[in-house]
């Protein structure tokens, strides 16, 4: 009889055991599930944080020291030569001016329209703006001379450059496709029409094809078509910010040409 009531005991805190565990096991499937939960809505809400927050460099607002000011009244006032198309911005038409091959479209509404002729055809272009353009090109052209460089074509690359200087006449200067050189499929651009001095000026392009001639004056920066959290702009500002100190760009730029912003 206590021999049974024993193996009975035995049995019931075994059954008991595997209940716990089973409830214990469920609980931490739950509380997994609840974490990984959290960590989506967390991650949802921090894109959309990112999307719209309000972005400043404030290294430009600081009144430069004495020794920085003595120091850029040593060096020539550089000139920075901006790609259009997949650097500041990215478009997509309903005719037949751009394509922008099997990459995803962005999925907001663009930041402004373009009606253009091509052809004799009319074109609508839809031009989306590359995060943080507006700032980086208020920052960047207090610190040098800016010039347009695109190998689109000129009624193209006019209306774009136009709307993105909005008549503060920041740009100094325009180049298209015309003053390109077709090379292997390739436009290529030669910087030296810009400024025969090489020692002050530079490009920011996403098309290694474009500067091949000059990779010592060259900023290559990734190609942009959608993402709306892109940083690259603002990276890059650390950087342009040297530069107008030097008296030679390719000085830090030939040590600099494997990296892409």
């Amino acid at each position: 009889m206590l021999q049974r009531r024993q193996s009975y005991l035995a049995d019931a805190r075994e059954t008991m055991t595997k209940i716990l565990k089973t409830h214990f096991q469920g609980l931490l499937l739950l509380a997994k599930g609840m974490l990984n939960w959290i960590g989506v809505i967390s991650e949802k809400k921090l894109r959309k944080i990112r999307q719209h927050r309000v972005v400043t460099y404030h290294q430009h607002l600081t009144a430069l020291s004495p020794v920085s000011v003595h120091r850029l009244s040593l060096v020539k006032k550089k000139i920075l030569v901006l790609d259009l198309d997949e650097t500041l911005i990215h478009s997509h038409h309903d005719g037949t001016l751009r394509s922008s091959g099997p990459h995803k479209q962005p999925n907001t509404q663009p930041d402004f329209t373009l009606k253009i002729t091509l052809d004799r055809h009319p074109v609508r272009c839809f031009v989306h703006k590359r995060p943080h353009v507006d700032l980086f090109l208020s920052v960047v052209s207090q610190w040098f001379e800016l010039v347009v460089f695109t190998a689109s074509m000129e009624v193209y690359g006019t209306a774009v450059a136009d709307k993105l200087e909005s008549k503060s006449g920041i740009l100094k200067g325009r180049y298209y496709r015309q003053h390109c050189t077709l090379i292997n499929g390739s436009y290529r651009k030669d910087i030296s029409l810009v400024n025969k001095d090489l020692s002050s000026i530079f490009i920011l392009d996403n098309s290694p094809g474009a500067y091949r001639s000059f990779p010592r004056n060259a900023v290559p920066i990734q190609s942009w078509f959608s993402e709306p959290t892109d940083t690259a702009l603002l990276n890059l500002l650390p950087l342009f910010d040297a530069l107008r100190f030097v008296s030679d760009v390719r000085s830090i730029l030939s040590r600099n040409k494997e990296t892409v912003y």
